[in-house]
């Protein structure tokens, strides 16, 4: 039986009860069973790599294939953990999984990418991990690198495709060649409007890998689904992405993150608000103080009261939201200690914060994006699984 998520419309009121609109079938372990059967396999999973047995009712991949008798070998866990509450950043060791007796193999430790090693007794890897479709958001590395991994190792990958809750929208800069890192690898704008699974096809396709290797690959696609199908993730993706409002603001205050302003961590309200110490109460009346809690063991400006916008009832959005980022620059009384180096990884561009300094609006700006936008989505087009 495949299994059925029920997706609630996020209106233009986050506040209203609107009714289900759309059911999603991703594929269960019924899909691609036979693909397992006889094989030592590993698994890249998180806390959102689940089946659902009914609605809202789930169980995890790892237990259900342990159940159907599959021999996993080890299960290889992203940014955040196998359990997803480590904060960002925080580097992960390997463990031992209580519950299964699976060694639990960090790839946010000492190693980024699955050794030849770790493979060795690996015949098939399958990757089921929830994504948000924003470049800096780091499953879409940890993706490459275990593709990478498999095709050097003649590994066959499986990836489960999930529906992308930012897929309705293209937008943001180009990642620039020069700023590549972790958290911006692939020539690809902010928001890319692709599932991981087509973006697994892209990064194959594009020859991204080392060497222009290629990955065994099969994506086991979604059924009743479009790039603007409506879709509420039944479980958050990281600690401090708890709902769907925070998720669709992310690309734009997570902007945030390279300045010396607070997006959120250390409230309850992580990515649905902004603020600092330093922006005037006269123009910034909301009022919050960041204090330590899941996902973020030592918030930004933690115990200090700060003066922002509360952002949690926005309107969903449709392109990143450009005027609160301009407006705490121009509000802000030391300028010059405004943004910090880390801006430049999550634009993948100088660009933007020269933009911002020499006083372009957010229209102008994000105008400059529309060529190099245009020639992505050509670019993107081959490995579209879904209608737009």
């Amino acid at each position: 039986m495949k299994t059925t998520f029920l997706t609630k419309h996020i209106s233009d009121d986050p506040l209203s009860p609107d009714p289900f609109v759309s059911t999603i079938q991703i594929a269960t372990p019924a899909d691609y069973l036979d693909l397992l059967k006889d094989k030592d396999i590993a698994i890249v999973a998180n806390q959102t790599s689940v089946v659902e047995r009914n609605v809202s009712e789930f169980t995890h991949l790892v237990d259900t294939l342990l159940n159907l008798g599959i021999s996993i070998q080890k299960v290889f866990s992203p940014e955040h953990g196998f359990r997803g509450t480590a904060d960002a950043g925080e580097h992960i060791a390997d463990r031992v999984d209580t519950s299964t007796g699976l060694p639990l193999i960090s790839l946010y430790g000492k190693n980024y990418k699955p050794t030849q090693a770790q493979l060795a007794d690996v015949d098939l890897v399958l990757f089921d991990i929830q994504d948000v479709g924003v470049r800096f958001y780091t499953y879409i590395s940890t993706l490459h690198y275990v593709m990478e991994a498999c095709a050097e190792a003649g590994i066959p990958l499986i990836v489960i495709d999930r529906p992308n809750p930012n897929a309705h929208y293209i937008d943001g800069p180009i990642l620039e060649k020069e700023h590549q890192s972790f958290i911006g690898m692939h020539p690809v704008p902010l928001v890319y409007g692709m599932t991981i699974g087509e973006y697994a096809q892209m990064i194959n396709g594009e020859g991204w890998l080392t060497e222009g290797v290629t990955c065994n690959l099969r994506v086991m696609p979604l059924k009743n689904y479009t790039h603007h199908t409506p879709y509420s993730l039944p479980i958050k993706p990281s600690p401090n992405l708890p709902n769907d409002v925070a998720i669709n603001l992310y690309p734009s205050l997570g902007l945030f993150e390279g300045t010396t302003v607070s997006a959120g961590r250390g409230t309850s309200k992580q990515f649905q608000l902004f603020g600092s110490p330093f922006l005037p109460a006269s123009k910034y009346s909301y009022q919050f103080t960041p204090r330590p809690n899941e996902g973020s063991k030592s918030p930004k400006f933690n115990g200090k009261r700060c003066y922002g916008l509360d952002l949690s009832n926005e309107k969903r959005l449709n392109k990143i939201q450009l005027n609160w980022l301009i407006d705490a620059y121009h509000n802000h009384p030391k300028k010059h200690k405004f943004f910090i180096d880390f801006l430049t990884k999550l634009a993948g561009t100088t660009s933007l914060k020269k933009q911002i300094e020499d006083g372009w609006s957010a229209d102008k700006i994000s105008a400059s994006w529309q060529k190099d936008l245009n020639a992505f989505k050509k670019m993107r087009t081959p490995y579209l699984l879904y209608k737009e």
